[in-house]
């Protein structure tokens, strides 16, 4: 495609001599700004997308993909029969009964309010997530008055494993004197860490007998959390879930129920897309100056050329080189360290927070304790294809007037 003439002129004008200087400087941003725009590019995009897959693996470790909710005051008696029946069915992994309440937890020293998670210790290690959160404790012992509360939540109350801590619930027992809450001290066997802020500083994980004695909820459960064996089935599933569940409870989704999260996610991905797309652009114009000063710097050169029987085709061809060059190296060292930062990503935040001395991703915020980060194969090649087709079209207004450049017009005072 090009001739070995095109190429070895190209390369002599790409290497600077001492008065081409400046153009060469001009032709150093703009290889810069591509490679640090592509790598930018690639590492907010792959944080992006870690940060919404470790997220949602988070979400749907701890949770199912599908929720059956009884409605206030018709707990599902028949719980067991339910998940029975529903493990049977095709495309569904796990059916969990659970009792979730909330109400305020005390300790000596402080009180905050709490979500209760009635579960039997079996269930808890049907997880992969909720397993590696519970490693430190010992199942076995997940047994009658006792609880597990997430790290976060023990800090803040000031607790350790062994110390009691009392659960007072709004809905108590009916008297003659009116409502009156139900208070019960429990001992904490150990403190879980699922990696995710929200349930580590406001979870407590209770044996599903102890949640239903202390509730008064006898042989019963509030809730069914349905995992299935693959995601993509979901609509098709909740569907026939909601056709065979009564009038008394309700069914809901993990996207129903995370919607707004997600969504936000989503739409910050394109915004940061588009943005960051405008540092390419403004790198691609940077080549489109170098170019043209080259051009302007090299019309003795080019006029010469000419005469000597040069096309307009190869002057083009040799200054289409340049730029792409540039785009192609550019690019190709922006990959490098994008694809580098993102596999090394965690180390390196860990890095500068010590130098920093200040957290740069705080769990209390982002939800997880580590920044991940995943890199989309399909993206890489998008953002490659795009720059690279900025520093082409880049490049064509140069190389269209280097050819049109008249010989006679150029030599006239040489």
């Amino acid at each position: 495609m090009f001739a070995k003439f095109e190429r070895m002129t190209a390369w002599r004008y790409l290497r600077a001599k001492r008065k081409e200087g400046f153009i060469s400087v001009i032709t150093g941003f703009a290889l810069t700004g591509i490679a640090l725009g592509v790598a930018t590019l690639i590492i907010v995009m792959s944080v992006m997308n870690g940060f919404k897959a470790e997220l949602l693996n988070r979400i749907l470790g701890i949770n199912g993909h599908i929720s059956i909710v009884a409605s206030a005051g018709f707990p599902f008696n028949n719980y067991k029969q339910a998940v029975s029946e529903l493990e049977k069915i095709d495309g569904i992994d796990l059916a969990i009964p659970l009792i979730e309440k909330q109400l305020l937890v005390s300790s000596p020293h402080a009180a905050e309010g709490a979500m209760v998670r009635g579960i039997s210790g079996e269930d808890i290690l049907k997880k992969k997530v909720m397993r590696d959160g519970f490693a430190q404790i010992d199942i076995d012992g997940f047994v009658g008055d006792v609880v597990v509360v997430g790290d976060k939540l023990a800090k803040k109350l000031g607790v350790y494993v062994g110390d009691e801590i009392t659960l007072i619930s709004p809905n108590g027992k009916i008297t003659a004197f009116g409502s009156v809450p139900r208070i019960k001290a429990y001992t904490i066997i150990g403190t879980f860490n699922l990696g995710m802020y929200e349930y580590d500083a406001n979870y407590i994980f209770m044996p599903l007998d102890g949640a239903q004695k202390y509730f008064g909820l006898k042989d019963s459960a509030t809730v069914i959390d349905v995992s299935l064996h693959d995601e993509k089935q979901l609509p098709m599933m909740r569907a026939l879930i909601e056709k065979t569940v009564s009038l008394d409870a309700y069914v809901y989704d993990w996207k129903e129920s995370n919607a707004a999260f997600f969504n936000a996610i989503d739409v910050e991905r394109n915004v940061m897309f588009l943005i960051l797309l405008l540092i390419i652009l403004v790198a691609a114009f940077n080549i489109i100056t170098g170019l043209i000063m080259l051009v302007k710097d090299k019309s003795r050169d080019v006029a010469v050329l000419r005469t000597m029987g040069a096309t307009k085709g190869m002057i083009m061809r040799i200054f289409f080189m340049d730029g792409a060059f540039i785009g192609v190296l550019g690019t190709s060292v922006g990959v490098a360290i994008g694809l580098l930062f993102c596999h090394n990503i965690e180390n390196i935040r860990q890095f500068l927070q010590r130098i920093s001395g200040r957290d740069l991703f705080s769990s209390e915020i982002y939800f997880l304790s580590q920044l991940p980060a995943k890199v989309d194969e399909y993206e890489v090649v998008c953002v490659i294809v795009v720059t690279l087709l900025l520093c082409f079209l880049a490049t064509l207004y140069p190389a269209y007037r280097a050819s049109k450049l008249d010989p006679a017009e150029a030599l006239r005072y040489e």
